[in-house]
């Protein structure tokens, strides 16, 4: 009878830490820091630090056009993992822009040596990924730190992207065609919105193509400029969730209109000069915003966790 009882209670125990060892750790809190005074939200980032306090990398990232800090930690588990496994994650706001131009730049510049010196964390730690707009504009400023290294704090080990749109001249003229044809009023609302914002800033691409090129991480037309050679030493993935159905369904857009095209395109070149860590990552049916509506337009296409890996292994 001993026997049994004591049998009974390690089967009792087994079960009790088995149970426990799947229970999800406690979110980590994100700090909240200015950067600089000033009322917009370029000038403050959340750092999801790591209970640790061991830093190995530093995970910056941006949300898309017109979104802030807070926008991105309901959206991706990307801020939490990273923080539970040494990663000290960065989240900034893009505001109102679709580029890495020269306030951006500074906005970026700035966060990043506030990071290195309130954190003791060193230039080659970085690691860069971005939602929609915010993923072309870390790509872009990515190609900067290579292109001149002595204005830019970092030289990033990794940039990711998700869903972004890396060509400035196609999503504009992507942009008309889709007021021009006028089949839904969400792509309509969206490209008034964004070509508005691109009028406003720098004017209509074809007519700046000096500006545009230089603001573009990548352009379809070589002619127009080569940023991507400036990625050649950093790894660099592109995820998209390649839903074709979807797209002609809800938004009546055809494969020449969306994304991944461009992002196929970039990781082609770079696989024919020679590059063995750029990749495509493609997903099917993935994209999930966090009220349960399906967008393949989503951060939920990162699988967070094997994007943490890929970050550690770096």
């Amino acid at each position: 009878m001993k026997t049994q009882a004591f049998i009974t209670l390690i089967l009792i125990c087994s079960i009790f830490f088995q149970c426990r060892s799947q229970e999800k750790p406690s979110n980590i809190e994100p700090k909240n820091i200015e950067v600089l005074a000033n009322e917009e939200p370029y000038h403050y980032y959340l750092a999801f630090e790591p209970s640790s306090k061991q830093i190995d990398k530093v995970l910056l990232l941006l949300p898309g056009a017109g979104q802030i800090a807070q926008s991105v930690s309901p959206e991706t588990e990307l801020p939490q993992i990273a923080a539970k496994n040494n990663i000290l994650c960065i989240v900034a706001s893009t505001y109102r822009t679709l580029f890495a131009d020269e306030a951006m730049q500074e906005n970026l510049t700035n966060i990043i040596l506030d990071v290195m010196d309130r954190f003791k964390v060193k230039p080659d730690q970085f690691v860069l990924g971005g939602f929609s707009a915010g993923g072309a504009i870390l790509t872009r400023y990515t190609e900067l730190c290579y292109q001149y290294p002595e204005r830019y704090p970092i030289q990033p080990k990794g940039v990711f992207t998700v869903d972004s749109p890396l060509d400035l001249f196609t999503i504009y003229e992507n942009f008309e065609e889709s007021k021009r044809k006028a089949l839904t009023k969400i792509a309509v609302n969206e490209a008034n919105w964004c070509m508005k914002m691109m009028d406003d800033v720098h004017g209509v691409p074809r007519e700046n193509k000096e500006t545009y090129a230089y603001l573009s991480p990548f352009c379809m037309d070589k002619s127009l400029s080569e940023n991507e050679q400036y990625l050649m030493n950093t790894s660099i993935r592109c995820y998209h969730d390649v839903d074709i159905n979807w797209r002609l369904k809800e938004r009546n857009q055809p494969v020449r209109m969306q994304n991944y095209l461009v992002s196929a395109e970039l990781i082609n070149r770079l696989l024919l000069k020679g590059h063995t860590k750029a990749e495509f990552i493609q997903t099917f049916q993935t994209g999930y915003r966090s009220d349960g509506r399906r967008h393949p337009h989503s951060w939920s296409i990162v699988d967070a966790a094997e994007c943490i890996e890929w970050i550690q292994q770096l």
